[in-house]
């Protein structure tokens, strides 16, 4: 597939079928995660892996939806700051790797015929308190993955998405 018809087809889906996704299927999805670029290559980034539904409930307790209960996967991405490079003026890239990184994921889900959703409200304490992190190291997004149960729009982008030349300058602002 085309990569712009790839990105075309990624949707944040809310319905899931129970089909269960193969581990090996998981496997290659996070091989592309760990391929990802990341400032300085210092890859700042862990994601923690959740398949049974004891782990998929208390993660799901973290955001206020129950549709999340029914994703067969779901995978916290959690990011590093304590290995993150940090530009002279003292930004933190380790949100900037990590969100790298989560593309990646959901990208090559799609490409699987998965689905994914990029969840970004929850209570991150509670999520940090279940995973046990240690200091530096906090969760940044909640990613459910499963074979969705619709279908995505690909013309959604004519009418959600700015125009062109709203968003692109050439040479000057």
């Amino acid at each position: 597939m085309a990569f712009t018809d790839l990105a075309k087809r990624r949707f944040s889906s809310r319905k899931y079928t129970e089909k269960p996704v193969d581990r090996e299927i998981i496997i290659k999805i996070l091989e592309t995660v760990r391929v990802a670029p990341s400032a300085k290559n210092l890859q700042p980034w862990h994601f923690v892996v959740f398949t049974e539904s004891q782990g998929i409930r208390k993660i799901a307790s973290c955001y206020n939806n129950v549709w999340l209960k029914q994703a067969p996967v779901i995978i916290v991405a959690c990011g590093d700051h304590n290995v993150a490079w940090r530009r002279s003026d003292g930004k933190d890239y380790c949100d900037i790797d990590v969100a790298i990184a989560i593309d990646h994921l959901t990208l090559a889900a799609t490409n699987f015929g998965l689905s994914t959703c990029w969840i970004g409200k929850f209570n991150v304490m509670q999520c940090a308190d279940i995973l046990m992190l240690p200091d530096g190291v906090e969760p940044i997004a909640i990613i459910p993955l499963g074979y969705p149960a619709e279908e995505p729009d690909t013309n959604r982008h004519q009418k959600f998405r700015k125009n062109f030349n709203k968003i692109v300058h050439w040479d000057t602002f």
